[in-house]
């Protein structure tokens, strides 16, 4: 006969669950960002899968490994090899300690205020370090890349291949009723569309504005700038400004008087209101994330996920105010119920 009774077992297999589940949350917390990226993919293929592989018959393996193999070459590639253009161009950019000194002594005739060189110099310095970190090299961190990726791919094919036991094991084991559930799920989707598809298509038509208009007016490495601008735009508080403001600058303080204040017209009027318009079409659609959301999403996200941190930061935050959304308004239904129960329990009386 047991010496403990059969709560006391329940409260003890309770412990070793929470226990053994933070110890494997610990374990993997280097593929976090793997397991995050998987759910925002899922998310995204979702629609394509069924509409493939459930409404016109495709095969479920051949439809999964087409969609990855589509994702692989629209967003992985694409985006590593802008981050090795990003790092080989800030390191270049860095070494080249007479491109700043011109560049100081060019400010110091525009602005009549006394710059110290070597504190400038000493914070461009540590611009240029933390900048270089913020994006994954495919040189210094090849084997955590190829891991990450797989991961990624490994879940997120078996979830779609599976994708009804997998949303079916999401809302038996939900800590929540199903519609609540359910309901997570539309939000959550939603919620992703406007953090990833929305504000990246905001961040990319902000980049290619400020790309192009360096082209036409003859600013120098117009591509850079222009990925740099993407990435910035991330951050409603910062934005195109902190590109197309200092180059419009360094224009005027060159003589180039034409193409600075093109580029200032430009990017306030233009580039700045294309903003306003893009997010007020995307609301329609999926609907929009708070400014103060996406900062404090930003501010969290870039220490834990470098420069993916602008995108998984907002999504983190947003999800967990869903939730406790969620958990309010089951918290409201629940004491609804108990006060209705109660008063019915007193009527009887």
């Amino acid at each position: 006969m047991s010496v403990f009774s059969y709560k006391q077992r329940n409260n003890i297999n309770l412990v070793i669950i929470i226990a053994l589940g933070v110890l494997i949350a610990y374990s993997l917390q280097s593929i976090f960002s793997a397991i995050l990226s998987t759910l925002v993919l899922y998310t995204i293929m979702r629609p394509a899968y069924i509409h493939l592989a459930e409404n016109k018959g495709w095969n479920r393996r051949v439809t999964a490994i087409f969609l990855i193999t589509i994702s692989i070459i629209l967003i992985v590639m694409p985006f590593y090899a802008l981050s090795s253009m990003v790092i080989s161009k800030i390191s270049e950019l860095r070494n080249n300690e007479v491109f700043f000194k011109n560049l100081l002594v060019k400010l110091q005739h525009l602005i009549p205020v006394k710059i110290n060189q070597d504190v400038i110099q000493d914070g461009l310095n540590r611009l240029g370090n933390w900048a270089t970190q913020l994006f994954p090299s495919l040189i210094s961190s090849a084997v955590n890349i190829i891991l990450s990726l797989l991961v990624m791919y490994f879940l997120l094919y078996f979830m779609l291949i599976e994708r009804e036991r997998f949303e079916f094991s999401l809302i038996k084991y939900a800590p929540f009723r199903e519609q609540n559930a359910l309901r997570f799920g539309d939000e959550m989707r939603n919620t992703t569309y406007a953090n990833v598809l929305g504000q990246g298509l905001i961040c990319l038509v902000q980049g290619s504005l400020v790309s192009l208009s360096f082209y036409v007016l003859g600013y120098k490495d117009p591509v850079f700038w222009g990925v740099i601008t993407t990435f910035i735009s991330f951050v409603p508080v910062l934005g195109p400004p902190v590109v197309f403001v200092p180059a419009a600058i360094l224009q005027i303080a060159n003589g180039n008087n034409f193409a600075g204040w093109a580029m200032l017209i430009f990017g306030f009027v233009v580039v700045i209101n294309i903003d306003n318009v893009l997010r007020f079409i995307i609301a329609k659609k999926v609907g929009n994330i708070h400014p103060i959301i996406t900062v404090i999403g930003v501010i969290i996200g870039i220490p834990l996920f470098g420069i993916l941190g602008l995108v998984f930061g907002p999504l983190l935050l947003s999800y967990f105010i869903l939730l406790v959304k969620i958990y309010e308004t089951s918290t409201l239904a629940s004491e609804r119920l108990e006060r209705i129960k109660t008063n019915d329990e007193h009527s009887e009386l």
